[in-house]
C-alpha cells in the first residue's frame, strides 16, 4: 500500500497534537494558577496554558514537517521546548481515509498551519469552560482546506466519570468527524455572537436580522461547534477582533459540511502566509441559508467595515 498522502499525515498529527494541547489545558486549570497576563486589555488574555499549548503544537508539528509555514496566535520567544511537550503520535484512523485527489501532490512548503492554542481564553479564566477550544488550521492556496478542533472540556457537566474532551476534525472533499452533524431548528433565526467583544455595530447588525433567539458565546471555534450541531443557524460578527487563527480550522470544517463562512461584506478569508492576521471585516457563517442572512447586513454596517 502506498504511503498516506502528506496532507492526511498532518491531519493525522494534528489529532494527536490537539488531543495533548487539551490535556495540558486541562492540567493547567487542575493545578490552579493560570499565570493570567494581559495583552491589549482585560478582553484580552493570554494563560500559562495558552503559551506551553502553543509551544506543544508549534514544536510537535515542525519537528515532524519542518518545511511548513506555522503560525500561532502568541507572540512567544524562540527557545528550545521541554520534550514533555511534544506529541510525536498520531491517529491511524485518519491515515486509512483516502486522501481527496486534488491534494494528493501537496508539498510541505505549500501548506500554512493556523493555531489558536486556547481559543475562548476569556472564558477559560472564568470557569466556562465548554467555550474552550483548540484550533488548528492547514491552509493551501490561500484556502482553509483541513482542520481540527479540540474540546478540552467536552462533556465536563456529565458528572465524575464522563470522559472530558472530544476532537473534531475535517478535510474539504471529504467531510467532517467526531459530531453529529444537525440542522438548525427549520424557520428559526438563531443568531450565535460574541460574549465579550460586543458593540453599538455589532448589536444593530444582529437587530436588522431580526432574530427569534441570540446566543452569546466565548471562542470562534465554540460559535462554529453551535452551527454545526444545530444550536444556532448563523455566527454573526459584524465587527474587528477575529483572527486568521480563529477562522482556519472551523472554516475547513464548516466547508467540508457544506456550510459558508466570509466577512460581514461577503468576502473569502484568505490563508496565505503573507496575509495580514486580522479578520477586520468581521464574520458570517451558516451551515445553511447562506444568502438569507448575507442578505439582511444593512449596507451601514458593511460601510463600517473595512477589509
Amino acid at each position: 500500500m502506498a504511503s498516506p498522502a502528506l496532507l492526511m499525515r498532518v491531519v493525522a498529527s494534528a489529532y494527536s497534537v490537539a488531543e495533548k494541547a487539551a490535556t495540558i489545558v486541562r492540567n493547567v486549570m487542575s493545578a490552579g494558577d493560570l499565570g493570567i497576563v494581559e495583552k491589549a486589555g482585560p478582553n484580552d488574555l493570554q494563560t500559562k496554558a495558552d503559551r506551553l499549548v502553543q509551544m506543544s503544537i508549534c514544536a510537535s508539528l515542525a519537528r515532524k514537517f519542518p518545511k511548513v509555514t506555522i503560525i500561532g496566535e502568541e507572540e512567544l520567544p524562540n527557545g528550545d521546548v521541554s520534550e514533555d511537550l511534544i506529541e510525536v503520535g498520531h491517529c491511524e484512523e485518519i491515515l486509512k481515509k483516502p486522501c481527496p485527489t486534488q491534494y494528493t501532490g501537496i508539498k510541505e512548503e505549500e501548506l500554512v498551519i493556523w493555531v489558536d492554542p486556547l481559543d475562548g481564553t476569556k472564558e477559560y479564566t472564568e470557569g466556562l469552560l465548554d467555550h474552550v477550544t483548540v484550533l488548528i488550521g492547514i491552509a493551501y492556496g490561500g484556502k482553509a482546506i483541513a482542520g481540527v478542533i479540540n474540546q478540552p472540556y467536552y462533556n465536563y457537566e456529565a458528572g465524575a466519570n464522563a470522559v472530558l474532551g472530544r476532537t473534531i476534525w475535517g478535510v474539504l472533499g471529504m467531510g467532517a468527524f467526531g459530531f453529529q452533524l444537525t440542522e438548525a431548528p427549520a424557520g428559526k433565526h438563531i443568531v450565535v455572537t460574541t460574549r465579550s467583544h460586543s458593540s453599538a455595530l455589532v448589536n444593530e447588525c444582529i437587530t436588522a436580522l431580526n432574530p427569534d433567539h441570540v446566543i452569546r458565546v466565548g471562542g470562534a471555534g465554540n460559535k462554529i461547534i453551535q452551527l454545526i450541531e444545530g444550536k444556532a443557524s448563523a455566527y454573526v460578527f459584524a465587527s474587528p477582533g477575529c483572527k486568521k487563527w480563529d477562522t482556519c480550522a472551523p472554516e475547513a470544517i464548516l466547508h467540508a459540511v457544506g456550510g459558508k463562512i466570509t466577512d460581514i461584506r461577503g468576502n473569502s478569508f484568505q490563508y496565505n502566509k503573507e496575509v495580514k492576521h486580522m479578520n477586520s471585516a468581521g464574520v458570517l457563517a451558516t451551515l445553511r441559508n447562506y444568502d438569507y442572512y448575507a442578505s439582511r447586513i444593512p449596507n451601514t454596517v458593511k460601510e463600517s467595515l473595512v477589509p
